[in-house]
């Protein structure tokens, strides 16, 4: 019965758990990268998680730069790669940017709700050819 009773007050966590796993982010494109003609440079992540009720058939990513956000794009044939740009002005030698998913979570007896999840800031590096 004690077994019982410390189950039965665990339960209603597990439930409000929903989407709190926290995913991972591994960002997968250098951390420097050399100054182009359009300023345009290609950000890539992977994004992991073991949130079992996350809808992946849900996901909209952006990489941020400042207040702008930038939609990502799924890497073909790949489950979990998104690939966009982040625009670096040209008198400009570095810019700092986040990965930013947006998702739905199923929810135990409701509609399906949404949630997100940011990644930590990361830094880009533009350097002139020789």
């Amino acid at each position: 019965m004690i077994m019982l009773k410390k189950y039965l007050a665990v339960l209603p966590l597990i439930f409000l758990a929903g989407c709190s796993t926290l995913p991972t982010f591994t960002r997968t494109t250098p951390q420097e990268q050399t100054r182009n003609a359009n300023n345009l440079y290609p950000v890539e992540v992977i994004f992991n998680s073991s949130q079992q009720s996350l809808r992946w058939d849900s996901i909209k990513a952006f990489v941020i730069v400042k207040d702008q956000r930038y939609p990502m794009k799924p890497v073909p044939m790949v489950h979990n790669r998104w690939d966009g740009f982040v625009p670096v002005p040209a008198g400009s030698n570095s810019v700092t940017y986040r990965f930013k998913f947006e998702y739905l979570c199923n929810s135990f007896g409701e509609a399906p709700r949404p949630d997100g999840s940011a990644s930590p800031i990361y830094t880009l590096t533009i350097v002139d050819q020789p």
